[in-house]
């Protein structure tokens, strides 16, 4: 992504979007371009294959969120600054004689304003993770209320994933079934455990008729969502994508599956520092749920209506390290070409990519995140190594 020149890096830079929202379309559209020109001009190698048609570049106009922080975006976004841990003691369920008992929980969730009370009953909190995090990521962009009616319906789509579905729904359908019968199965139960419904219900109640489906590709999916959504764009198939994740595992039979195969901390003692991916002591990682929602729009589209514009989607890829169901390749073969491609398809060349966050607007920013906190030594050396082909050594590595 490029951060676009609409904030300059302050301490907190969503607030910062929200000071400048109130630029022009003319404004923001002549400082885009002026970012794009110097960002081009004072690169080491040109990349001449950068998008400049507007209807193909792609902007991220709004976020929303559901998280152990709260449903706030500029509220998470503090905590996180302040170093703020949300993690804590199970309590939804008794986790007494599970090995690990602990995760990020969200306590105190309503949905009031954005979920009538008889649908939010009925729901799996991971479809009303979605909704709720789908609209308040329209309001941030400037896309509530009767300012919807902006948007061109039928361009407009959702694609919001989920590794694990409705689970809860799935969970107590299994249990009617073998203490009750199949009669006492809710009619609602395949519609609201499949993986796609999180999608189909936000869509449904805003009226989208763009493209709709759901990814489920583990901890990858929002990715996933992100470049999906972003090529339909660019295809001409939607100006506006509601693209993320949302998840809700946080029940026995979901800490149970993790505990089994043996992927979670055991730190039940010190919860708070359980997530320790680089250390030597890790020992898995910590459970958590909630969603997270992007609003991605073509930049024709941003401009025209004059929207608030967060940062750019330059480019992306996917890939597959065909090696094992859990254990990364450890060569890195499979990242370093990902990385590779990204870049190709986004048009930077290596030199312009700094692998840390700037001060400078034009720069553009490279983020690695390992975040499962198992044996990743081998992998992340491998990592670096290609890294630094790839990025011919222009840039110092910090672990």
């Amino acid at each position: 992504m490029q951060a676009t020149s609409l904030r300059s890096s302050p301490l907190n830079p969503l607030q910062q979007k929200r000071r400048n929202a109130t630029k022009s379309p003319t404004q923001r559209f002549s400082f885009i371009k002026a970012s794009f020109s110097s960002s081009t001009s004072n690169s080491t190698v040109s990349a001449p294959k950068r998008e400049k048609d507007p209807k193909k570049r792609i902007v991220i106009t709004g976020m929303g969120l559901v998280s152990v922080f709260g449903n706030d975006v500029d509220a998470y976004y503090d905590k996180l600054l302040s170093g703020e841990s949300g993690i804590g003691t199970i309590d939804r369920f008794d986790a007494s004689k599970f090995p690990t008992r602990f995760g990020g929980q969200i306590r105190g969730f309503s949905a009031q304003g954005y979920i009538d009370g008889k649908n939010d009953r009925r729901l799996d909190d991971c479809l009303r993770y979605c909704i709720v995090a789908g609209k308040k990521a329209l309001e941030d962009a400037d896309l509530g209320g009767d300012n919807l009616s902006k948007v061109d319906k039928e361009k407009a789509g959702v694609l919001v994933g989920t590794g694990m579905g409705g689970l809860t729904v799935f969970s107590d359908g299994v249990q009617s079934l073998i203490e009750k019968g199949h009669r006492k199965i809710t009619p609602f139960f395949i519609p609201y455990a499949i993986t796609n419904m999180g999608s189909a219900l936000l869509a449904i109640d805003l009226g989208f008729m763009g493209p709709n489906y759901s990814i489920s590709t583990a901890c990858a999916t929002s990715n996933y969502c992100f470049y999906a959504a972003a090529n339909h764009i660019r295809r001409g198939e939607a100006d506006m994508m509601i693209a993320g994740g949302t998840e809700a595992a946080i029940i026995p039979i979901g800490l149970g599956g993790f505990v089994a195969c043996r992927a979670l901390s055991q730190r039940n003692d010190d919860p708070k520092t359980a997530s320790r991916p680089w250390d030597k002591d890790r020992d898995g990682f910590v459970m958590g749920e909630g969603a997270g929602v992007l609003v991605m729009e073509s930049l024709e589209h941003a401009m025209k209506r004059g929207a608030p514009i967060i940062a750019e989607y330059l480019g992306g890829a996917v890939n597959c390290d065909a090696y094992h169901m859990t254990d990364p390749r450890a060569d890195g073969l499979g990242v370093s070409s990902c990385i590779e491609r990204s870049l190709e398809d986004a048009g930077v060349s290596p030199e312009e990519v700094s692998p840390f966050v700037s001060d400078d607007y034009r720069n553009f920013v490279l983020f690695f995140f390992f975040c499962c906190s198992t044996t990743l030594v081998e992998y992340i050396t491998a990592v670096i190594l290609f890294s630094s082909v790839i990025f011919k050594l222009s840039h110092k590595c910090f672990l």
